[in-house]
């Protein structure tokens, strides 16, 4: 039986090579060479174990097409299946990425013992004893989850074929190898091959699957980008090593939402699922301290409150510094540029720095007035009242412009016992029956005159 044949190819411009360069001749292009696969065998790995017999595929009229919703798996994870759209679709392939360390080998080990359903859960990265010391921790009386140490693809088919799991979960798809490709694990064509296996597997037999990836330095999943593409969900598993917090958000999903978010906190005994947020991203002080200010933001369809903090002091080596962590940097310039050509505040000589607490990434415009606010509490050293909260988009003519969903946003406010909100004027607000204040405002100047003056 024939091996499978290979040859390298430039990603850039398409030259082949009979072995791999650092430079392309052509283009000239550095570290653009990849090894692709040119010939391979005809047998479907995975169906020599599997009694699966396939089927040509017959086009279908639309009208034809049955449009009943998908059947979701429930997973016994309330952030998990928030961020996958409420569950897990069978036949489905979810691909997990993260930094090393984070925890998502945690987590999905916790997934798939937390099921009443048979789980296969195949690592390739660590031994049984040291996932049985972790499963003791999280939870040790299971029944239903088989671990398999296993890199070779057709050996855990051939597992597969035996034990005949419901869900299976792979950890990592980039210490899988196939005999139908010559390459090393983890190399471009084998990362490609071993998927692309997975994914018939699991469209075939209708069984999920869950795959582990490994990021670049750059954040981005390590492997061909078409990895991202093969796969039906992109999640990313982030955090601070720092922090006790975790955020599951997806980047890609076939049968959801993308804006998503999922919280847990890192404990002793596994991953804790942050029913509201709220409350852990707020700090419990209660002296009032200067540069602090409480934002209404919304992730998906929840609503957060989180803190900015941000302080300004006197620039010491001559250049200003802008700094900011959690926070588009040049979104922060351009609000100091705001305040500093249409309210008249004199910061282009001091030092800026913001930070959201909690470790958490926000993109959400709606906070522009409370990070004006954070930065003005402590250039003037006059701090915010604790029960005031903020909800408004900044323009660059120095107006409040109004956001979406603002009506959840005080209500989501109201519920944690703040008892003013600053929002624009020109949102439209039918609440009634609300015990917090609702200060409209217009300009920068009307947020001063009512907080500092």
């Amino acid at each position: 039986m024939a091996k499978t044949k290979t040859a390298f190819f430039c990603q850039n411009c398409g030259t082949q090579y009979a072995k791999w360069v650092g430079q392309c001749g052509a283009c000239k292009e550095w570290n653009t060479i990849v090894e692709e696969v040119i010939q391979k065998e005809k047998d479907i790995p995975w169906q020599n174990f599997s009694d699966a017999k396939t089927t040509s595929s017959r086009p279908v009229l639309v009208g034809q097409i049955n449009a009943s919703r998908e059947f979701r798996l429930d997973i016994y994870d309330k952030e998990f299946n928030r961020v996958l759209g409420g569950g897990l679709v069978p036949g489905s392939l979810v691909l997990l990425g993260g930094e090393p360390g984070i925890g998502k080998s945690t987590l999905l080990l916790q997934i798939a013992l937390k099921l009443n359903i048979r789980t296969l859960y195949v690592s390739g990265e660590e031994s049984l004893k040291q996932i049985k010391m972790r499963a003791e921790r999280i939870h040790p009386n299971n029944q239903t989850c088989y671990i398999l140490t296993e890199t070779k693809t057709q050996n855990i088919f051939k597992q597969i074929n035996d034990i005949k799991p419901d869900i299976v979960v792979i950890d990592s798809i980039q210490t899988l190898h196939s005999d139908y490709i010559e390459s090393s694990a983890g190399s471009i064509s084998q990362v490609r091959e071993c998927t692309a296996e997975l994914i018939r597997f699991a469209k075939e037999t209708n069984t999920p699957v869950i795959l582990i990836g490994h990021i670049t330095k750059d954040g981005n999943i390590a492997g061909p980008k078409i990895l991202e593409h093969m796969v039906d969900t992109v999640l990313q598993f982030e955090g601070d090593r720092n922090y006790v917090y975790r955020i599951l958000r997806a980047l890609k999903n076939r049968f959801g939402s993308t804006a998503e978010l999922g919280i847990y906190e890192m404990q002793g005994d596994g991953l804790r699922e942050v029913n509201n947020p709220s409350e852990v991203l707020l700090s419990k002080s209660d002296s009032g301290l200067s540069g602090t200010a409480i934002a209404s933001t919304i992730e998906g369809m929840r609503p957060l409150m989180i803190e900015i903090q941000a302080l300004v002091s006197t620039a010491v080596y001559g250049t200003p510094q802008r700094s900011a962590t959690g926070y588009n940097a040049k979104r922060l310039n351009m609000l100091l540029a705001v305040l500093e050509k249409r309210a008249g505040f004199r910061l282009g000589a001091k030092d800026v720095f913001l930070n959201i607490t909690g470790g958490i990434t926000v993109d959400d415009p709606a906070i522009d007035l409370a990070v004006v606010a954070a930065i003005l509490s402590s250039n003037s050293d006059v701090p915010i009242e604790k029960n005031v909260c903020f909800a408004a988009e900044i323009g660059l003519a120095g107006e409040i412009r109004p956001v979406q969903r603002v009506e959840q946003r005080i209500l989501e406010a109201d519920k944690l016992g703040f008892s003013k909100i600053f929002v624009s004027k020109n949102n439209k607000i039918a609440l009634k029956n609300t015990k917090i204040n609702i200060e409209l405002v217009s300009k920068i100047e009307d947020v001063v005159n009512k907080l500092f003056v």
